[in-house]
């Protein structure tokens, strides 16, 4: 019979095993949607930033075949308003659903997949970038959908390390579980 400290050790093992098969799948997964989605089929971007919006409505003037998707703009209406007077209303998707940067994501990767859509691009403020792309790297990474990111400029001072890693626990925590963590 196996003593306790084995059986810790061979659950220790498996759940790394897990991660490590995760961390291997994910950038073969990009690869393929890349490869078989080189060019982006929408823009999400990500709410709290109304410049953020301002930048992907006049981005999407230049590319009238893609949807946007704007995850919890802080004023949903001014959205709505914004991309209207763009003349590009009927292409915008507000999603309400999000309670910060990781459901951005976890709670739109299931209408992505249902869409057929490999490729985005990902906006966002540049001090946000590097989370946002860790994030997506793992929740949409790991449904194989690739993103180009584009940052917008911002005074803000970047985020700090621990908000990253922070994040990608959750990323990893809804890749095994689905569920985010934001309660807690």
């Amino acid at each position: 019979m196996y003593s306790r400290r084995k059986l810790k050790k061979y659950r220790f093992l498996a759940v790394a095993s897990l991660i490590l098969t995760l961390l291997a799948i994910i950038p073969l997964r990009l690869a393929i949607a890349t490869t078989q989605t080189p060019h982006p089929q929408a823009f999400l971007t990500l709410g709290g930033d109304p410049p953020r919006e301002q930048y992907t409505a006049e981005l999407a003037k230049w590319y009238p075949s893609l949807e946007v998707w704007v995850s919890s703009p802080p004023e949903p209406d001014k959205t709505y308003a914004l991309f209207q007077a763009a003349n590009i209303a009927t292409r915008l998707h507000i999603d309400n659903r999000a309670s910060d940067t990781v459901t951005n994501f976890t709670t739109l990767v299931s209408d992505f997949k249902k869409r057929q859509i490999q490729h985005l691009y990902l906006i966002t403020s540049k001090n946000h970038m590097p989370r946002a792309k860790a994030i997506a790297f793992f929740v949409l990474g790991s449904q194989g959908i690739a993103f180009t990111p584009l940052s917008v400029p911002s005074d803000q001072p970047q985020e700090s390390v621990i908000r990253i890693l922070r994040d990608i626990a959750r990323s990893l925590l809804w890749i095994i579980t689905g569920y985010t963590g934001a309660n807690l």
